[in-house]
């Protein structure tokens, strides 16, 4: 289940061996969400960076961010995408075919990252710090291959975000997004900052926070059932969330998640 947050063989081999469990969770967010500006565009606004830069991303999934901002890449930046998991890296890389001069992808975790010091002018790491085991470990390479007055740009959620939903999830005994968060050293916006405060002498927290106004149940479960592994919950259980879901939907025309998320940014 979601639960194994931080076991890079479950994490690899079986939650994100594709991109079809990320891509279940990004979709809700994308047809359900009322935020003035799309998360990807958003994160990319809010990047300072040259016209000629080199920037790395950890835990890239399938190119997300860079798929949502093709219109507005800066053609002398140079992009390498890094990931655990050999299926996102090699979907990254067919989603990018047709920008492929500014993109390289390579498998690595974010632990021990195959570059020279000082390479990069920016490392993002969007929402995929709370899957690492060692923080610090991750803290001391990102440091080790930022070039002097780089930035790292990292972002997650609030400990509140989806409590709607997780508040129904436990009611139902399901586990999923509420037991991933619960963990005391979740790397969320309540902890963040003091975490890389040790790492980096400046850290700012930018916030964006909307509603998902969820107007059909079925793309709910494939949500929930995206942060599982079967064991996570029973087909009763899933059953019961999408009556209780469509019921809501019926009588009050969507089912409403508050969404809190935000962005670090530390050098």
């Amino acid at each position: 289940m979601m639960v194994k947050a931080t076991d890079r063989n479950y994490l690899a081999d079986e939650q994100y061996r594709d991109a079809a469990n990320l891509n279940a969770r990004i979709a809700l967010h994308q047809r359900f969400g009322t935020g003035e500006v799309p998360w990807h565009r958003w994160v990319f606004e809010q990047m300072d960076l040259p016209p000629q830069a080199r920037v790395l991303e950890l835990g890239c999934g399938p190119g997300q961010l860079w798929i949502q901002n093709r219109d507005r890449l800066p053609g002398g930046w140079a992009v390498t995408l890094s990931d655990l998991s050999g299926g996102m890296v090699e979907q990254a890389r067919r989603n990018l075919a047709d920008s492929a001069p500014l993109f390289s992808c390579v498998q690595c975790g974010a632990q021990a990252l195959p570059f020279a010091d000082s390479r990069f002018d920016a490392v993002i790491a969007n929402h995929m710090l709370y899957h690492v085991p060692d923080r610090p470990r991750t803290y001391a390479e990102v440091r080790r291959v930022l070039a002097p007055g780089g930035r790292l740009y990292a972002a997650t959620n609030g400990r509140d975000s989806m409590a709607e939903l997780k508040a129904l999830e436990r009611a139902l005994g399901i586990a999923g997004a509420a037991d991933f968060t619960a963990s005391p050293d979740f790397f969320d916006l309540e902890r963040g900052e003091a975490e890389l405060a040790a790492w980096f002498p400046h850290v700012e927290l930018r916030r964006q926070e909307e509603e998902l106004r969820v107007a059909e149940a079925e793309p709910l479960i494939a949500y929930v059932r995206s942060m599982g592994d079967g064991a996570a919950f029973t087909a009763e259980q899933l059953n019961r969330l999408r009556a209780q879901v469509e019921a809501e939907i019926r009588d009050k025309g969507a089912f409403r998640i508050g969404k809190v998320t935000g962005l670090f940014i530390a050098g």
